[in-house]
Formats: structure tokens, C-alpha cells, sequence
């Protein structure tokens, strides 16, 4: 059976040790990934977020479609909702005390009004649904993580495989190996008699 290039283990050239996850997608190491969701988050630019780590905004693109709907184009929705959560939130100030509007007489300031204007709130709180991915189903992998729990996601990016799939084999293959070793068990103590 062959391994699919994302799961290739690397080898160290000097201590001649595998180390999973090493390399991914043209340069896109684990460690890059994250530096780039988490210059995102604090940008909320690609360009800016992808010189950070080094790569170019292209090949960022490039890797998101690729995972798409993968843990790292989750954190990438996760980054990306950190920041409109701010701007919701000065959306929503604006919208309860008003923007502080002078008013002028022959060039002096006579005095100031508040006025409120709530289209803007409205428009962004009702995309706010609109813009994340959608929600997965209950067996899939992903329904474990919080889309908004950022952290959370950039050390799946960070730690894990590339894909909910090499993580499902992964965790397939461990519970058959402790399968087979439980039943293994169970019949060298039928076996014996015991």
C-alpha cells in the first residue's frame, strides 16, 4: 500500500529519525502555517500574514484551496472572525452611543450632536452567520473544534496531519492495533485455559 505524499514521514539528515508531518504543500511546514494564521489574525492581511512566514500571498491561497475545509482553512475562518468580531464591535458602539458630529457657526464650534446610524450594525451582524464555513456533521473530525476557538485550531495546524482524513487513518489505525492486541490476549487466555 502507498503512502499519500502529505503523510510522508521526513527524514532527519543527521540523526536519521522520521519526524511526521515535517514537510507539506511546496514549503507550507507546520510551523509556517502557523505563523501565517496567526499574523492573519493579528492583520487580517494575506499579503502582510504571508511575508511574515516567509512565503508568498499566492501560494497561501494556493494552500487554503487545497485544505479546503481542512484544519488549517478552519483556522484560517477562525483568524479571519477574530477580527470582524472587533469590528462588530466598534460597528455595535457606534450604533449604541452615536458618532459625536460638531457643528460650526461662522467657523467656531457652536456645539455637538450625537447621530445614530444603525445600517451599517445591522448589515454586518446579519453577514456575521454568512461568512464562516458551514457547520460539520457530528462524525466528522472537525466537529470537535469550535470554529471560533483560534488557538485551539492553529496547534491542530501546527501538531496534527494535514487533513481530517490522515487523522480518521490515524485513529483507525490505533484502534486496530489495540484491537488486535486485546484480542491477542484474549486468545492466548482461552488458549491456556485461564
Amino acid at each position: 500500500m502507498s503512502t499519500p505524499k502529505s503523510t510522508a514521514l521526513t527524514a532527519s539528515p543527521t540523526t536519521n529519525q522520521t519526524t511526521p508531518y515535517a514537510a507539506r504543500h511546496h514549503g507550507w511546514s507546520p510551523e509556517k502555517q502557523a505563523i501565517f494564521l496567526r499574523a492573519l489574525a493579528a492583520s487580517h492581511s494575506v499579503a502582510q500574514a504571508a511575508r511574515v512566514a516567509g512565503m508568498s500571498r499566492q501560494s497561501a491561497y494556493d494552500l487554503r484551496a487545497r485544505l479546503k475545509g481542512e484544519p488549517f482553512d478552519l483556522a484560517w475562518h477562525a483568524a479571519l472572525q477574530c477580527r470582524f468580531d472587533a469590528l462588530a464591535e466598534a460597528a455595535l458602539e457606534r450604533a449604541l452611543h452615536g458618532v459625536e458630529v460638531p457643528h460650526y457657526y461662522k467657523g467656531e464650534l457652536v456645539g455637538t450632536s450625537r447621530r445614530f446610524d444603525e445600517r451599517l450594525t445591522v448589515a454586518l451582524l446579519a453577514m456575521r452567520e454568512r461568512l464562516g464555513p458551514r457547520a460539520a456533521p457530528q462524525w466528522h473530525p472537525s466537529a470537535h473544534y469550535d470554529r471560533s476557538d483560534f488557538s485551539r485550531l492553529v496547534a491542530r495546524v501546527e501538531e496534527g496531519p494535514a487533513t481530517w482524513h490522515e487523522e480518521w487513518l490515524e485513529d483507525r489505525e490505533a484502534a486496530l492495533d489495540e484491537c488486535g492486541a486485546e484480542c491477542g490476549e484474549d486468545a492466548s487466555d482461552a488458549g491456556t485455559g485461564a
